[in-house]
């Protein structure tokens, strides 16, 4: 299964047990372990287990073993690494905290930051 369609699938599989919020971040021009992060809220610690366990779940139904789960005992933050997505899921409180979507944008260009530096000066 190609990166492109398993992101779909974990897509579907989040909007199944309706997760909030979902974002997808194509992070291959900044790392060679992923291609996808896909980072996803849940209002409970229950949903966000449910969740973790919808994603495992398909990921297995298409042939897609997961490399590993972490934090499905503490239900505040899970993550499931089906190697080419990574999925977080999170409480709107740790999502917040962690703020993953800044952590992992991509940084202005030199030329991008210097433009919009001079046209500050003006």
């Amino acid at each position: 299964m190609q990166a492109k369609e398993l992101k779909l699938l974990v897509i579907d599989a989040l909007e199944d047990i309706k997760a909030e919020d979902i974002q997808i971040m194509d992070v291959t021009a900044m790392t060679d372990f992923t291609d996808f992060m896909i980072i996803a809220t849940g209002k409970s610690t229950r949903q966000i287990k449910a969740l973790s366990n919808e994603v495992s779940s398909q990921a297995k139904s298409a042939g897609i073993q997961p490399l590993g789960i972490e934090g499905e005992d503490i239900g505040e933050w899970a993550l499931v690494d089906l190697g080419d997505v990574i999925v977080h899921i999170m409480t709107p409180q740790m999502r917040t905290t962690y703020n993953l979507e800044k952590l992992w944008s991509v940084p202005d260009t030199p030329d991008e930051s210097e433009q919009e530096q001079a046209s500050d000066e003006d």
